[in-house]
């Protein structure tokens, strides 16, 4: 049980003792107390001053007194600040809390709820490769599944790939126009590189018939109908939807092309799946719901033959399910989908992490799913993320002007390579050593960069400064962890160093300096983190975590020497603080995704 539980248990149990009053932790609050005061937890006592018609000061004094008396083993001491009762911890259950997991991988995760969960992260299209912007959906979405795992979650990680449509014709067509058989493999591109470089050769080609037709007179509107290029494309499209052999192959050979790429990048990123959906085997679904909502009046069809749902009365509009030629809408297949998903995997929760432009569709899916009875519509949650974008500007995958993820993680590690030599503590690292690390600096810089932000809100990634080894950035954390097993290594080449002896229990007699308390309430919060940030989805909650608990470790270890410690005593507590503290660093950047280096 956390300090911050006990602490609200002790409160409601000492209210209900002096004044009879039946309270819950929503009638007072409990937060940090404020660096300039004393104390470590302070209760707020505002919204009790009216119930109990007491001043202030004389609730915090008789609230104090009672709370150190019936408690005595949780707390120290207390003092009273007009509207706020601030309280100290006693050393006892600090240090218990140390000796007891200062060597437990486990700490602060949950035990199973046995709550099945899919999150569906990733859902890129066959057309171009990964960029930027699914950089931090992959992260967020992997991180998230990690987040609800250690909150005793089973999790279902699975990917949506785009696979059909007229964007992956595109890029057929002109392979088919200008490639003259040219492979991956004769280009000496990666797969998925590859193909796109097809998808921007396309664009050019159909700006330039469209200036051509523009020239001769035609509008512009009319010119992108009747491009040449624009009607074998589409024509493209419907061969591949009747089954054309040849257009089947050649879709299937360019896709594997990118499949191969994209295998290598989320290898790259470690981003993984226990099951990819592809929009190919499931654009169909969903068909069976439009003759059982036209049965139940929930939809209706138009005289072209379209069938459309009204969701005016929802606050939304009207919305169409199916073409007038039969043909499903994304809407349409997400419905078949949903239910594919709830059915087949027994979920209890399906979490799609989609960005937030959209959320209207998102809404749209919710509302059909509820006026269709369907018993899992409340349990489908939008995870919405905003944009990312480089301090360039905005990116456009059809101009050529996206930024590929993997040239990005490539000079994210020529970058942490110049960073790290400036260092100069890695002159005894052999080649591979080196690019080890530097690999693991680029990704954590730019796991860290993209995940400490509120998933909510939009975001400008700027690769300098997220490796920047002194900022608030994944570098900064890596090398806090590197340090604690630098000091390890120091001190286990002393001769007077006994590992058996240091994983003896240790009774403790001297008090626990500032920065020692400090650094074990910090480290105790780390289960209730885990926990805010799995009931928010909100990965940030543990990179900001992380981030302050490296910097709470660096000023202890600024103040109070491990290796030379005044005791033995605390010499043996303060190697159990720096163990603790890189094992919960070490598992709060597990959670983002992010790995630790043993030496940099």
């Amino acid at each position: 049980m956390s300090f911050q539980f006990l602490i609200e248990s002790a409160v409601i149990k000492s209210l209900a003792e002096l004044y009879g009053l039946n309270a819950s932790n929503k009638d007072f609050q409990i937060n940090e107390t404020k660096t300039e005061f004393s104390g470590d937890y302070t209760i707020v006592l505002f919204a009790l001053v009216k119930n109990l018609k007491k001043s202030p000061e004389a609730l915090g004094q008789q609230l104090g007194e009672h709370l150190l008396l019936t408690n005595e083993h949780l707390f120290a001491s207390f003092n009273v600040i007009k509207g706020f009762l601030n309280l100290v911890l006693a050393d006892a259950p600090l240090l218990h809390i140390l000796e007891s997991n200062y060597q437990n991988i486990h700490f602060g995760k949950k035990p199973a709820t046995h709550k099945k969960v899919m999150v569906e992260y990733s859902s890129p299209n066959t057309n171009k490769p990964l960029h930027l912007g699914h950089l931090r959906n992959n992260f967020l979405g992997w991180s998230v599944a990690e987040i609800l795992k250690a909150n005793g979650h089973e999790v279902i990680k699975t990917a949506v790939v785009n696979d059909r449509g007229i964007h992956i014709c595109k890029s057929m067509l002109a392979w088919e126009l200008y490639a003259n058989g040219a492979t991956p493999e004769s280009a000496n591109e990666k797969g998925d590189h590859f193909v796109g470089d097809y998808y921007v050769k396309f664009n050019d080609e159909y700006l330039q018939e469209i200036a051509t037709l523009k020239d001769t007179g035609m509008a512009e509107e009319v010119a992108k109908k009747e491009a040449p290029i624009m009607k074998k494309t589409q024509q493209m499209l419907l061969d591949w939807e009747e089954g054309n052999k040849e257009v089947r192959a050649l879709w299937q050979k360019m896709n594997g092309w990118v499949y191969d790429g994209f295998e290598k990048t989320y290898k790259k990123i470690g981003s993984d799946f226990d099951h990819t959906f592809y929009e190919s085997e499931t654009y169909l679904l969903g068909k069976d719901f439009v003759k059982e909502g036209l049965q139940k009046n929930i939809l209706y069809k138009k005289d072209d033959g379209s069938v459309w749902i009204d969701l005016t009365a929802e606050g939304l509009d009207e919305k169409l399910v199916l073409r007038a030629d039969g043909t499903s809408v994304y809407i349409t297949q997400d419905i078949g989908l949903a239910k594919e998903k709830f059915e087949n995997y027994h979920l209890d929760q399906s979490i799609y992490v989609i960005g937030d432009e959209q959320l209207y569709h998102m809404k749209v899916l919710k509302e059909i799913l509820r006026k269709l009875g369907l018993p899992f519509a409340d349990e489908v949650h939008h995870l919405s993320y905003g944009m990312v974008e480089l301090t360039s500007g905005k990116m456009k995958s059809r101009e050529g002007t996206v930024v590929d993820a993997d040239d990005l993680i490539q000079e994210m590690e020529t970058t942490a390579a110049q960073h790290t030599m400036e260092l100069g503590k890695v002159n005894d690292f052999t080649p591979q050593e080196l690019n080890k690390l530097y690999e693991t600096l680029a990704l954590g810089a730019m796991k860290f960069y993209l995940l400490r932000v509120d998933p909510k809100k939009r975001m400008v990634f700027n690769p300098e400064e997220s490796i920047d080894f002194h900022g608030y950035t994944g570098p900064f954390v890596q090398y806090t962890y590197a340090r604690v097993q630098s000091i390890m290594r120091k001190l286990q080449s002393k001769s007077t160093f006994n590992a058996e002896e240091e994983n003896k229990p240790t009774t403790y007699r001297e008090a626990l300096l500032p920065l020692e308390r400090q650094l074990i309430i910090y480290l105790e919060k780390y289960g209730n983190i885990i926990e805010e940030a799995g009931k928010e989805m909100n990965p940030s909650a543990v990179a900001n975590y992380v981030f302050h608990l490296a910097k709470l470790f660096n000023s202890f270890y600024a103040e109070h020497s491990v290796a030379n410690a005044e005791t033995n005593e605390k010499q043996q507590l303060r190697i159990r603080l720096s163990l603790m503290s890189s094992l919960v660093i070490k598992s709060g950047l597990q959670l983002l995704g992010i790995g630790v280096p043993e030496r940099m």
